[in-house]
């Protein structure tokens, strides 16, 4: 056996080359932007989502309906420095692309054996999501690998022999920043965002030269002083006011237009210190690509006091609603709504609840405003639903070319949610206290599948198990929808009813998103579940 190891700055490149088939191996990596634009991933799965409409809608159709039962376990990768994997795998030319932690590996697709490791230390003293060293994927574009640190870093790496190209550090200036989730490229430039708004940070979405890793654009997600929408941050707030971009966006590339989600106000329960809407958390920006000028926004939850975040995956779908051609964009939101709007403008035009434990609000106006109901944290502690984790989370959503259904989780839960006042400390939350979880009360996760023609839900699946998952969706041209549950178990339902098809006990817990792919004309499913990457074909 070879093993070649690198030096390089800080990291260390582990490569086996020996005892890999040569297709695997190849030096052709090229993955081209005509390539990233293609919708609807094949025997390549490009992006975090598959492919930048965020529906991931796999076309591959090998394995389906009538053969899903048949389908087995091929091979299993078990990673370091991490427990809790929530990864999706991309996939391109036979070459599997996966991180844990700051750990990124090059896997043969079929076999799951290591090609090269690029290892980058775990940061220390970081606090919350950060602190947890997690890490949802890679971007490719031509023969490049680009990933986020824990520490808010954007590394660029050979995708050939994973050597570091170049490290740029881009939210070094406060110690509460992180980063977990997988960088966008878009033409010739990644994007990319932070964690940190429930830990004091001001949050901004930014774009980096794909070549040079040299700076494009910084659109900030908290207007500065003199600046629309300021007048909700007093002081010097506004650099402490969250809106962070912790997950990717997705894009239009008719219109040039980035669809970016953003997170809760900080700090998180306390209103009183941050007046009016507090623009712009809780949104989805409309970005030029090219510039990162803001188009329009629109806000889910205006002043939000329960951690409703919005960064939940924008999905772009082009069809016939109300009647009319419209170009969409659909979010199933973690205040309990499932929201449709015209993307090209922003415009409102429909909010259907999908949990039936909601209370903060009783419904959404004509303008796609909440209507409160009056709850808010206390100080003795008030009873909301849903709790701050949503009604719905990170979690991928999907859409089925085939049903026009939109399948995501839901979570139905409430929870106690207090009140006291907190001043930033750099180095420390800034959550103003936090929720307890109110005893006797079950949690429980639902996969929905949501009729966008009619508007209504077209088949409900509860889950056995305690509401912890965070398994997201896949649907398949199959008609199929492969899903992690919440008894760790992998599964594929009809896509059409819902009807459970198959299932594969992992014996963990997942964390993570499916996705497909192929090798040779063999069609692949993958998810990762605890810290282990599972694959399965049929025999």
């Amino acid at each position: 056996m070879t093993w070649a190891v690198a030096l390089l700055t800080g990291c260390v490149i582990v490569a086996r080359a020996d005892n890999l088939p040569k297709e695997a191996t190849s030096a052709v990596m090229d993955v081209l932007p005509a390539q990233l634009m293609v919708k609807g991933p094949g025997a390549n799965w490009l992006s975090y989502n598959g492919d930048f409409s965020g529906r991931r809608y796999g076309k591959l159709s090998q394995i389906n309906l009538g053969n899903v039962g048949q389908l087995q376990a091929r091979w299993v990768f078990h990673s370091g420095n991490s427990n809790r994997l929530e990864v999706t795998p991309v996939v391109a030319n036979g070459i599997m692309f996966v991180t844990s932690a700051n750990d990124t590996y090059a896997l043969d697709a079929r076999t799951g054996r290591v090609i090269w490791h690029h290892v980058w230390p775990i940061s220390e003293g970081l606090i919350d999501d950060a602190s947890g060293h997690l890490s949802r994927g890679v971007a490719l574009w031509h023969s490049r690998v680009y990933r986020q640190t824990d520490n808010a870093h954007l590394l660029c790496l050979d995708a050939r022999s994973g050597h570091l190209l170049w490290n740029v550090a881009y939210a070094d200036w406060n110690q509460n920043y992180g980063a977990t989730a997988a960088p966008l490229v878009v033409k010739d430039k990644v994007i990319v965002g932070t964690s940190g708004g429930d830990d004091g940070v001001r949050g901004f979405v930014a774009a980096f030269d794909a070549t040079t890793g040299k700076l494009a654009w910084r659109f900030w997600t908290i207007p500065g002083p003199g600046e629309f929408g300021s007048e909700s941050w007093p002081g010097d707030l506004y650099l402490h006011g969250g809106g962070t971009t912790w997950m990717p966006g997705t894009y239009d590339p008719g219109s040039n237009t980035l669809f970016w989600g953003t997170s809760n106000p900080s700090p998180d329960f306390d209103g009183s210190v941050r007046p009016g809407d507090n623009l712009y958390t809780d949104c989805i920006l409309a970005l030029d690509a090219d510039t990162g000028a803001l188009k329009w926004y629109f806000q889910f939850t205006p002043h939000d006091q329960f951690d409703y975040d919005a960064t939940e995956t924008p999905i772009l779908i082009d069809a016939t609603y109300k009647g009319k051609p419209r170009k969409l964009l659909v979010q199933a939101n973690r205040n309990g709504f499932i929201y449709v709007l015209d993307r090209t403008n922003g415009k409102f035009l429909s909010a259907t609840p999908f949990v039936h434990k909601l209370t903060w609000a009783t419904g959404i106006d004509a303008q796609g405003r909440p209507i409160r109901s009056g709850l808010e944290p206390t100080a003795e502690g008030a009873r909301i639903c849903p709790g701050y984790g949503g009604a719905t989370n990170w979690f991928a959503p999907s859409y089925s070319e085939v049903t026009h259904f939109i399948y995501f989780v839901a979570l139905e839960e409430c929870q106690t949610f207090f009140l006291k006042p907190q001043d930033f400390v750099e180095g420390k939350t800034f959550y103003s206290t936090g929720v307890k979880r109110i005893p006797g009360e079950n949690s429980q996760k639902i996969l929905l599948a949501y009729d966008l023609h009619r508007q209504s839900f077209a088949w409900r699946y509860p889950q056995v198990g305690t509401g912890h998952s965070d398994g997201g969706t896949l649907a398949t041209a199959g008609g199929l929808v492969f899903f992690g549950d919440d008894a760790q178990s992998f599964e594929a339902v009809a896509a059409r009813t819902g009807r459970p098809l198959w299932h594969f006990n992992t014996g963990q817990d997942f964390s993570a998103s499916p996705m497909s792919y192929a090798v040779q004309g063999k069609q692949y499913v993958a998810v990762a579940a605890g810290s282990d990457i599972f694959s399965f074909a049929l025999p």
